[in-house]
């Protein structure tokens, strides 16, 4: 599945031209799956493709992926969610439009009560 992002109004992120269509290189969080963890909620590097869970979960992998790799912006891939957050800059990115992966139209448990979070 090839995930894309592409942000919303302006913003004062200066690493957008890190983003570049990629694909989950796991179906969860790699790094947990490798230990038997459970994660909170996943992000997509969106230089790399990385899948790490998010500052909620106890290993924050995708902030250590950042950590390691210098690439500065990761995206949700939460049902419903589309934004993005630039490590670097400390910055939210909303999308400019409705970006995959998506939950469907009646496919599943409304998100009701899910707040848009830090990575």
């Amino acid at each position: 599945m090839l995930v894309t992002f592409e942000p919303g109004q302006p913003s004062r992120c200066t690493h957008l031209d890190a983003i570049k269509p990629v694909t989950p290189s796991a179906p969860g969080c790699g790094d947990c799956l490798s230990i038997g963890m459970v994660w909170v909620h996943l992000r997509i590097c969106m230089t790399c493709g990385h899948a790490g869970c998010c500052d909620r979960s106890r290993n924050r992998h995708a902030r250590a992926h950042h950590e390691r790799s210098g690439h500065p912006v990761v995206r949700s891939i939460e049902p419903g969610e589309t934004w993005g957050w630039c490590y670097l800059d400390d910055q939210l990115l909303p999308p400019a439009k409705q970006t995959h992966p998506s939950t469907p139209p009646g496919s599943g448990t409304p998100d009701k009560g899910k707040k848009t979070c830090s990575p």
